[in-house]
């Protein structure tokens, strides 16, 4: 099992919009709005670093709005 959390950044007035359509994922565990550099944090569980890759290039940055994201994997 691979833990992640994937960092997004959305256009100006985005985030409670994206907020929902991201914990409608399959791969998303949780996700939240938050206040700094990103402006939703995700935490996913999947089974292969690849699905990580894969939520967050073609899942998450597919969604209209999203600006950036940034994917951090869990080491413990």
């Amino acid at each position: 099992m691979v833990h992640a959390f994937i960092m997004v950044k959305t256009a100006a007035g985005k985030s409670e919009d994206l907020l929902d359509a991201v914990r409608g994922l399959g791969q998303v565990d949780e996700a939240h709005i938050v206040a700094g550099d990103y402006d939703l944090i995700t935490e996913v569980d999947v089974d292969e670093v690849y699905d990580v890759l894969h939520t967050a290039s073609s899942s998450i940055q597919g969604l209209d709005g999203v600006a950036d994201t940034k994917t951090y994997i869990s080491m413990g």
